[in-house]
């Protein structure tokens, strides 16, 4: 799935564009216990509810593919044949079945780990997919019907204790405190929505938590391959960084952050010519960043690095762009230019100062002053304090410079 394809489905989740056929549910409480099951005929609810619904549906395909959004595939083998076999049916049904609805309730109590109360949404769909040119103009005619389920799994939390106005009493006191329905923490799309089409064999998850994807859920819920998101593949890939460079040097950041910049260079580069082709963590890709790196690192600890990530991704390279900060990256060039920049002044000051020093030839306790020449008639000496001065009077827009720093009076 591309970030096109996601956007397609997002735009027709308005008012006017919205086709949602059927709306099921299941409320769960902390005790895995099922409370009360949601049959509605999506177009016909409430307007209120009809928004609040159809904005749960958007926060599940929103985030970045590859973080939030990740596109998973069923496992090989009979588990994942049977989940993807039970998941069509459940598609084919339009959530007509309770009886499949009861299984999927199960399973999903069964295996979603969640220590508090939520509510399970599934939202059935057909799509009609208009045929686009190539010049993306939209043609009167359908290329096919993407006939899909939306699944969101919402938290149910208590709202906050807080004082209001009770209106029966005429006084302000304890507010009533309810259940709220919050943004779903996970959710997935089946099929997955592929180049305009579908693809029954992948299934587009959701994750609100990059960093806790609830791998369980994942395999033995839906029997699908578990995938990292991107923010778990840029910890593992600086943790194993950090692990072989850091005993080796002393400044083990500085060549982290080289290897993270030439990973960055790399993919800028790499769009220039293949826009959409990304760029994988394959050896040689690792071993030209780690090459190019201000700080030489020694033919050792490359291997190193080059096996600990092979053991640590195996076949599922993680992409390049995944791998590094472009914040941190752009704040420490930053930091660069500046100091770049101080040690220019400070040489130009130096090279001033030589220059001052070398024309005048002045002897020690001589002082050379420099003024335009309608000053010096109105330049004298005075004692003060029982010191010997030297006046020079200025006006308010005069500046003063002396040994190449701006005096302030």
């Amino acid at each position: 799935m591309t970030k096109k394809d996601i956007a397609e489905l997002k735009r027709r989740l308005k008012k006017e564009d919205c086709t949602f056929t059927k709306l099921r549910g299941c409320y769960v409480d902390s005790q895995k216990n099922s409370i009360l099951h949601i049959d509605e005929t999506f177009l016909n609810l409430d307007e209120e509810e009809f928004f609040k619904y159809l904005e749960i549906a958007k926060k599940t395909l929103s985030g970045t593919i590859g973080n939030q959004l990740l596109e998973l595939s069923f496992r090989p083998g009979e588990e994942g044949t049977e989940k993807q076999n039970f998941l069509l049916g459940l598609r084919d049904s339009r959530l007509k079945s309770d009886g499949l609805l009861e299984r999927f309730y199960e399973l999903v109590i069964e295996q979603y780990d969640y220590a508090g109360n939520y509510l399970i949404l599934l939202f059935h769909d057909a799509y009609d997919v208009i045929t686009k040119t190539s010049d993306n103009a939209k043609l009167d005619e359908s290329e096919e019907v993407y006939e899909y389920i939306l699944c969101a799994i919402c938290p149910v939390e208590l709202s906050k204790a807080a004082l209001g106005y009770r209106k029966d009493e005429n006084r302000i006191g304890p507010r009533i405190r309810d259940w709220i329905v919050m943004p779903p923490e996970n959710g997935f799309l089946f099929p997955a929505f592929s180049s305009r089409s579908s693809d029954i064999h992948a299934i587009c998850y959701y994750t609100k938590d990059t960093k806790d994807v609830r791998t369980g859920f994942i395999e033995d819920g839906l029997g699908c391959e578990p995938r990292r998101t991107a923010a778990q593949e840029k910890k593992a890939f600086r943790s194993i960084l950090e692990s072989v460079i850091a005993p080796q040097i002393e400044e083990a950041e500085d060549a982290i952050l080289d290897i993270q910049q030439n990973l960055s260079d790399m993919v800028d580069e790499h769009k220039t010519v293949f826009e959409t082709e990304p760029v994988l963590l394959t050896s040689t890709a690792l071993r030209e960043a780690i090459a190019e790196s201000d700080l030489q690192l020694p033919e050792e600890v490359i291997s190193k690095v080059e096996a600990a990530c092979a053991e640590e991704f195996g076949e599922q390279l993680p992409l390049a762009e995944n791998l590094f900060d472009a914040k941190t990256l752009a704040a420490r060039a930053e930091a660069k230019r500046g100091q770049a920049l101080q040690k220019e002044v400070l040489a130009l000051r130096e090279q001033l100062a030589a220059e001052d020093s070398s024309a005048g030839n002045t002897p020690a306790g001589e002082i050379i002053v420099k003024v335009s020449g309608e000053k010096v008639p109105e330049i004298k000496t005075e004692v003060i304090n029982g010191r010997k001065c030297l006046i020079i009077p200025l006006e308010e827009d005069e500046q003063t410079i002396i040994n190449g720093n701006a005096a302030e009076f």
